[in-house]
């Protein structure tokens, strides 16, 4: 499990606004499902008006940990806290009270939405949750409102989700999320199941919605355009394990983590002859498994610069220099270190 030396009561970069609202809170969040190691060890905060992106493989434990939040699977160990209440252990009833503070859109609308329901019906589902009861006038004025906040007209309450296309049913699940006015959305892969042409309009949508409303948001997704377009902070996972942390200013201009550098250099960038020349960075191919994760660093049987410390040791996640949380031994407390993306040497040498 890793290992976190917390030097502020965030676990995300300095630049976060400190008299903001801590909206979330995962203290060393674990999450095994049997024998598999899904999440094992995850410390992240994210304070109201920020949007956190969690990125990583799939596989890595990302969409586990949104749906540890939401309390769609109750944690094995640690701690979920939302606007400061600890939602780890409580029952149906009990959590019913903090269903309004978290919404969660998932990765295929056509999946997450009842084809059997009433697209306003749908809508209206979070209404429940709240108190007083609202006369049928009032509640389809809250519809309409809900879908014209997204974009939609509001006959579009009137039919059902298969006679709509991929990117306005995803709009349907943005309505029905924030019909509760939640403090923290969870978007779990929001674009990855829609047509290209299409995702560009709701990653608008979503970076326009959290501007006005100003919830806090944890954006789980493998997409770095749309990472850094949309966030403000990034938490890398691997393996269950957060890698790095840092803002999105740091993470994109000086990743520290070889698998952050790894991930950046295998991402497509808009400029074609930029693209051609870029290297690309040469994996070891011993994949671990969540079953049976390696000893010391999870990273060390594909990292190409590991050493034998980081198959013995596991690494801290530790502040370095710049702001960033790094777990990695080769990275100095300077945050120095050696880059796989061109095979540049550690200007410190290793601190193995």
């Amino acid at each position: 499990m890793t290992t976190v030396e917390q030097t502020d009561d965030t676990g995300v970069s300095p630049e976060a606004t400190p008299e903001r609202e801590v909206v979330l809170e995962l203290d060393d969040l674990v999450m095994h499902f049997g024998q598999v190691r899904a999440v094992d060890g995850v410390s992240l905060s994210i304070r109201r008006g920020q949007v956190t992106a969690l990125v990583g493989e799939s596989g890595s434990g990302k969409s586990t940990v949104g749906r540890c939040i939401v309390r769609l699977v109750e944690p094995t160990a640690g701690t979920v806290r939302l606007a400061g209440h600890d939602v780890t252990h409580l029952s149906r009833r009990e959590l019913r009270p903090h269903r309004r503070d978290v919404a969660i859109v998932f990765q295929d609308p056509a999946g997450s939405l009842d084809p059997r329901m009433l697209v306003g019906e749908i809508v209206a589902e979070p209404l429940r949750l709240q108190a007083g009861r609202l006369s049928r006038r009032e509640r389809a004025e809250r519809v309409a409102d809900g879908l014209r906040r997204v974009g939609l007209r509001p006959e579009v309450a009137r039919r059902y989700p298969h006679e709509l296309s991929g990117g306005q049913r995803q709009r349907v699940s943005l309505a029905r999320a924030l019909m509760s006015a939640p403090k923290l959305l969870v978007a779990d892969e929001p674009t990855s199941a829609l047509d290209v042409s299409v995702q560009a309009a709701v990653l608008n949508l979503l970076a326009d919605l959290q501007r006005d409303i100003g919830f806090a948001c944890l954006f789980i997704t493998h997409d770095l355009a749309a990472v850094e377009y949309l966030a403000d902070d990034i938490a890398v996972m691997y393996l269950g394990q957060l890698a790095e942390q840092g803002s999105r200013e740091e993470i994109f201009a000086r990743p520290r983590h070889p698998y952050t550098q790894a991930l950046l250099a295998a991402a497509p960038i808009a400029d074609p002859v930029r693209q051609r020349s870029r290297v690309p960075v040469l994996l070891g191919d011993d994949l671990p498994s969540a079953m049976d994760p390696p000893p010391g660093c999870r990273f060390h049987t594909r990292c190409p610069v590991a050493v034998a410390r980081c198959s013995e040791e596991v690494p801290a996640l530790r502040l370095v220099g710049g702001g960033a949380r790094v777990a990695c031994h080769l990275v100095a407390q300077d945050g120095t270190g050696p880059d796989v993306r061109t095979d540049a040497p550690s200007t410190t040498g290793h601190p193995a």
